[in-house]
């Protein structure tokens, strides 16, 4: 089947791809409460006859075999969990209506990220359908826990290792060649404390974390041309008393630090020690550690995570992107950019773990994690000829 044909393939199967879309929305599935959208993923992946599993962490693995040794293997991926959709009444149809209204799909989830998954899985069904075997071994990955520190992937990535990855995230159907990474400090100062009555008598540390934010929010930041300079911001921020008479005895600050590729911990690390140094204060004492996290999964696999990681990146004239950009161009009758992404993903995990990466997805990024989120549905069919034709040119060995 050539590219071209794809999407009118796709169009065939409008109802079904639009069903599981808004199936997949009405099964809620806060970050590790995810046991209902795997099973309707499992099922929907064996009805359409890709080999099927489910790992120890949770993940759906859905695999179309290839010719063997002669192409890469291509792995499609998506995350299952979605982020709290607040108060219902405030949505139009409400969060887990999976309505069909205004040609677009209504509900928590469905920009971020089920209509990927989606979207994903048909490309490999309707691949297998029509009676193409592809060069590679093709899988398509849908994996627990990316809101909330990645354990999914991070699991995914000891067990498997394919020659590439395409991650699926909403931006607009085109093509995202990475993004920053993201640390988080908490920068903790401690002092004396005291009765607010008498503040001679305490080292109060709210003086100097004033200092010292102010000081951060003017130091120079790591650049990089084609990702934007790393940034940081403060977010959270609490004391050890309850007490609004007292002066604490400690206050911690989270950061949350963006950044830019090739910009390492022990590096911003050291810019917040230096910058503390400078700020510091007589009687106050500074500490600096990386937010740590118990995550678990439906499945009762737990870990305890580390908020620090990489970006992933290619270069802009790399020949798998530029193979991919042609690919869906092809597919969808129309150059397709290639941008970046302002936001984290799951392929910071893969391309830490040695496995390159490209981003591709339905639905505009501004609709992640607002009220009344919806995709076009127009999209979501663009999006599964795209993972179609990325899924065979990439796995094609003579591209790349």
């Amino acid at each position: 089947m050539a590219l071209d044909d794809l999407a009118g393939h796709v169009r065939t199967a409008r109802e079904r791809v639009v069903d599981l879309c808004a199936r997949l929305v009405r099964a809620p599935s806060m970050t590790g409460k995810e046991g209902p959208v795997a099973e309707l993923v499992r099922i929907e992946m064996q009805t359409l006859g890709l080999d099927t599993s489910i790992d120890a962490a949770g993940n759906v693995i859905g695999c179309l075999p290839g010719h063997g040794d002669s192409g890469r293997s291509v792995m499609l991926h998506a995350h299952m969990d979605i982020v709290d959709p607040g108060e219902a009444q405030r949505w139009t149809y409400g969060p887990y209506a999976g309505e069909i209204a205004e040609d677009q799909i209504w509900g928590r989830g469905a920009v971020d990220d089920k209509g990927c998954i989606a979207a994903q899985i048909y490309a490999l069904g309707l691949l297998r359908e029509a009676g193409i075997v592809p060069p590679g071994d093709l899988y398509v990955a849908a994996v627990v826990g990316e809101e909330i520190g990645g354990l999914g992937s991070r699991f995914l990535v000891e067990q498997m290792q394919p020659d590439l990855a395409i991650i699926g995230e909403p931006s607009n159907n085109t093509l995202r060649r990475g993004h920053r990474g993201r640390f988080e400090f908490i920068v903790t100062l401690h002092g004396r404390s005291a009765h607010a009555s008498i503040p001679h008598e305490g080292r109060n540390p709210h003086y100097a974390m004033s200092r010292f934010l102010l000081a951060l929010r003017e130091a120079p930041m790591a650049q990089d041309a084609d990702f934007g300079a790393t940034t940081v911001v403060p977010t959270l921020a609490y004391v050890d008393q309850v007490s609004s008479n007292v002066i604490p005895a400690a206050l911690s600050v989270h950061l949350d630090w963006r950044n830019a590729p090739g910009e390492t911990v022990p590096q911003a690390r050291a810019l917040i020690e230096r910058l503390l140094a400078d700020t510091a204060e007589p009687g106050i004492t500074s500490e600096v550690r990386i937010a740590t996290r118990e995550v678990h999964s439906y499945t009762g696999m737990q870990e305890t995570i580390e908020h620090a990681v990489t970006p992933f990146w290619i270069a802009k004239h790399d020949p798998r992107l530029v193979a991919a950009q042609e690919a869906v161009s092809q597919a969808l009758g129309r150059q397709i950019p290639v941008e970046v992404w302002p936001f984290f993903t799951d392929g910071g995990f893969l391309h830490a773990a040695g496995i390159p990466c490209i981003g591709f997805g339905p639905g505009d990024p501004a609709m992640a994690h607002v009220v009344d989120e919806r995709l076009p549905i127009a999209q979501l069919l663009d999006a599964t000829a795209g993972y179609m034709a990325l899924a065979l040119r990439l796995g094609d060995a003579s591209v790349w």
